[in-house]
């Protein structure tokens, strides 16, 4: 049981650091999404609310993907 709980969590981690690895791509990209998907534009089109959210948003990949690094060792260990 505690290993498919580790197998739960080592996947939501996964999708969560894809989720927010691919957001920070976009946005380094095509910078004008946040704008009109959400309908402000905070920092009058000068870049650097976009900046800020390319930061988080990379800083959370890294976060996300230590976590589940530490689970699928975590989840390898208690198996072997």
């Amino acid at each position: 049981m505690k290993t498919r709980r580790l197998a739960i969590r080592f996947w939501v981690e996964v999708a969560l650091a894809s989720i927010t690895g691919v957001l920070a791509l976009l946005t380094l990209i095509w910078r004008d999404w946040i704008e009109i998907v959400f309908g402000f534009d905070p920092d009058h089109h000068n870049g650097s609310f976009e900046w800020l959210i390319v930061a988080v948003l990379l800083a959370a990949t890294v976060v996300f993907s230590v976590l589940a690094r530490r689970a699928w060792k975590m989840a390898v260990i208690i198996t072997v």
